[in-house]
């Protein structure tokens, strides 16, 4: 099967974890056996700029054993000027359409989003080729943006929840994370008072994978722990996108609450928009570190540096955003404390595994206990790291998730 892919990151470019997560699919699929091209943009995430070694022309194109890489300008912006990023993000659809409607005709078309625009491009590519189109949803636009207040005007969220419903009408299926996503887009897929247009069949939960193989428990006290000078200390750990979607302010009250034990640290290891704001703050705390992501190669000891790691996650976003980090702490065979919606999958992942505790987004008192009560015990700690690495042996692996949208991709194109 030949399959043409659109997405807004790929390797080398996996410091976003939608970079990872579709570098993996690529990957399992041509271990399948099918050949495929992948319009995405050229490397610019970890410093919001493309890098030196590939700047020079709009597009490049990189062949390899399994098809080719077709990488083109991302006009990037900051991510706390939402009317540039908007500007950037179509302009980068443009010039991704208009390479993708150079393609040979392949055998479906798939796109992650976000950026909701980006599945413009596809659409256009498989009417063009009168191929199926796959929509992965990884976080769900613009529900994520309204709910953090970045887009306020009435009037521009309207527009963007009927274009939201017309990419999704003209999918002919679309993968999301968990329940949560798949409740919430079954919600806009409702039949009109005709009774016709009920679409909502045709949204499939196929989750992101566990990598139980790059990413294994390790020693607690590793040389990343030494190199921050936390051996001695219990260490309570946020690892991931510094984004607006996270409730700083949980560990900042929670350090302040602390700040008499010696005993206990807390480590940001993250960059994003709102690393400047936590910076500020973390300045005048001593129980408090900050620090740069790590290689990439590192990130199994970053993780396994942790006695316990956190997950963040702002009230009324569970439907909208999944946040992957988890996977990647189980994996590590560390506990987590969520702080997210109750209802939401995190939680219940949690709960099954037996692997922590999640409480109710942003409730300091409730979020400060469940934390004090976890760190006073580091025998039980350890045995919830355990049920952790158990539970994520048992979830979907990089080759099962290949293999669901292959199977998937069979489907349409027989229905087809």
């Amino acid at each position: 099967m030949k399959i043409l892919v659109f997405c807004p990151h790929f390797t080398p470019d996996l410091h976003a974890a939608t970079g990872e997560v579709m570098s993996r699919l690529v990957h399992h699929l041509a271990l399948q056996g099918h050949q495929l091209t992948v319009v995405t943009s050229l490397p610019w995430y970890r410093g919001h700029d493309v890098a030196e070694e590939w700047r020079g022309r709009p597009w490049q194109v990189e062949r390899t054993e399994w098809g080719r890489v077709v990488r083109c300008w991302p006009f990037p912006t900051r991510k706390t000027n939402i009317k540039s990023r908007a500007v950037g993000f179509a302009a980068h659809t443009c010039l991704a359409a208009s390479l993708g409607l150079t393609q040979p005709r392949h055998d479906v078309v798939l796109a992650m989003t976000p950026p909701l625009f980006l599945a413009e491009a596809a659409w256009l590519a498989a009417s063009r080729m009168g191929v199926p189109f796959v929509l992965n949803t990884q976080d769900i636009f613009p529900d994520v943006a309204v709910e953090l207040g970045a887009i306020t005007n009435r009037r521009v969220i309207d527009v963007l929840r009927r274009y939201e419903r017309t990419v999704y009408r003209r999918a002919d299926a679309i993968t999301v994370l968990s329940q949560d996503q798949q409740l919430n887009v079954a919600s806009k897929l409702r039949p009109d008072h005709r009774g016709r247009h009920d679409d909502r069949n045709k949204i499939h939960v196929i989750k992101n994978f566990v990598d139980i193989e790059r990413i294994q428990p390790v020693a607690r006290d590793n040389r990343y722990r030494r190199q921050l000078g936390l051996s001695e200390k219990t260490v309570v750990m946020y690892s991931g996108n510094v984004g607006f979607s996270q409730s700083f302010d949980l560990v900042r009250l929670a350090a302040e609450a602390n700040a008499a034990r010696p005993d206990l640290h807390f480590v940001i290891n993250g960059e994003g928009a709102a690393r400047p704001e936590v910076d500020r703050w973390a300045a005048g705390l001593s129980n408090v570190s900050v620090v740069d992501f790590g290689p990439r190669e590192q990130v199994p000891m970053i993780l396994g540096a942790a006695d316990l790691h956190l997950v963040l996650l702002k009230a009324g976003l569970a439907a909208s955003s999944t946040p992957s980090k988890v996977y990647g702490i189980l994996a590590a065979g560390r506990p987590v404390l969520a702080s997210v919606d109750t209802d939401s999958e995190v939680a219940s992942i949690i709960s099954d595994a037996a692997c922590g505790a999640a409480v109710p987004p942003d409730d300091p008192a409730e979020f400060i206990a469940a934390l004090d009560h976890l760190v006073s015990d580091s025998h039980e700690l350890e045995q919830m790291g355990k049920r952790s690495r158990s539970f994520a042996e048992g979830l979907q692996q990089p080759r099962d998730q290949a293999v669901a949208y292959e199977q998937l991709f069979n489907r349409l194109t027989v229905a087809r």
